[in-house]
């Protein structure tokens, strides 16, 4: 189980009725810990048949009959554990949890929400909520325990995971409503323009993104949107185009702004190329590639100086391979325009050093896609040029 709950002999103790008990009890503790489940409960029947109002070890005999899979025996224990102490921590969570395992979904629910009103700050609690919502169907409910969840314990990997999987259900349930709601919504082309966008089917994302614009031809957005789909499929004056009619529409849209600098780049434009993408980092600090794109701008406009500033930090900071690549190929240019040769040798050196290293990562995702895919004619799609 994802949770194990182990009451101390320190309970036991308490009850002072019977040393030979409290012995017992801590001996069925310590085989329970040691996985010996079949001598922890033989310890732990024994306590309760001497001391039959300890809740503690009908509780404790209910964890290890839910380990060894006797869900049965386990529920019966943990309600004459809650009968006997209603609020003693992990019990209605553990009766929830192993009601759950035997598909009983509406008593699980009743007995992990009456845990995590009385224990609000226990993430397990609303993790195991979440999840049995999740079986429920109940995509929304989950989402909401999850969350909650999520913000006891943020670094969960369990939690983490469940709260994926209901957020993505949300999703596709509101979309499914959308859809249902009006099949002919500008906003149904979105979400399947995004889709194919993000399945790389770029010409099927822009087919969605124009019947979008179609309907919606002022919707912020969307032409910024369609310019990024046109320069995946490099059809950049389509692009340009796009872009520049989303600024027309909002004039501080930043993403419109930077892709159009970009572009301006590639077009051998470096005044205009900086003067966007610094006015959109002006707006929003931080944009993806920027200093790369500074630099080639700086390189265009002879101010090499500045443009090795630029391209060192991308060289040095960039999360992306091929523009840390195209950054060291960039500093050697700029190097021996500046006169400094052993800079320029090693900035070439480095950058044949990773090209063959990107070469060699290229050739084994190949035997890889091969291997996984046999009857394949396709070639793995080339990466995208850095922004």
């Amino acid at each position: 189980m994802l949770l194990r709950f182990v009451i101390l002999t320190a309970a036991a103790l308490a009850w002072g009725q019977s040393e030979a008990a409290s012995a017992r009890f801590q001996q069925a503790n310590e085989a329970m810990r040691a996985g010996n489940l079949d001598a922890a409960a033989t310890g732990f029947e024994a306590v309760v048949r001497q001391m039959p109002n300890f809740a503690e070890a009908h509780f404790n005999l209910g964890l290890v009959n839910e380990e060894r899979g006797h869900y049965e025996e386990a529920i019966a224990s943990f309600q004459k554990a809650l009968t006997l102490k209603p609020r003693l921590h992990g019990a209605n969570l553990f009766l929830g949890v192993t009601e759950f395992r035997i598909n009983h979904l509406e008593k699980a629910q009743a007995a992990i929400a009456k845990e995590t009103a009385a224990y609000p700050k226990d993430a397990s609690a609303w993790m195991w909520l979440g999840v049995v919502c999740l079986a429920q169907d109940k995509a929304e409910d989950a989402a909401d325990a999850l969350d909650k969840a999520a913000k006891l314990k943020p670094d969960d990997e369990d939690i983490l995971y469940h709260r994926g999987r209901a957020h993505l259900l949300v999703s596709k349930n509101s979309y499914a409503r959308m859809f249902k709601v009006d099949p002919n919504s500008w906003r149904v082309h979105r979400v399947l323009a995004q889709a194919n966008a993000e399945a790389d089917r770029h010409l099927d994302a822009i087919a969605e993104y124009e019947a979008a614009i179609k309907l919606a031809p002022t919707q912020p957005g969307l032409h910024e949107e369609l310019g990024s789909e046109y320069r995946n499929a490099n059809k950049i004056p389509e692009a340009e185009q796009a872009f520049q009619r989303e600024l027309e529409l909002d004039p501080n849209n930043v993403l419109a702004k930077y892709k159009l600098g970009a572009i301006a780049l590639e077009q051998s434009d470096g005044a205009r190329g900086k003067e966007l993408i610094e006015a959109a980092l002006r707006e929003k600090p931080g944009l993806i590639h920027a200093d790369y794109n500074l630099g080639r701008a700086e390189m265009l406009l002879g101010e090499d100086a500045a443009a090795a500033e630029h391209l060192q930090r991308a060289a040095t900071t960039d999360t992306d391979p091929e523009v840390v690549e195209q950054a060291w190929y960039q500093l050697g240019t700029v190097y021996r325009r500046l006169h400094r040769m052993d800079e320029a040798r090693n900035a070439m050196a480095t950058f044949q050093k990773l090209k063959d290293e990107g070469a060699k990562r290229s050739q084994k995702a190949l035997e890889t896609y091969r291997e996984k895919h046999p009857n394949a004619s396709e070639p793995l799609p080339a990466p995208q040029n850095p922004q």
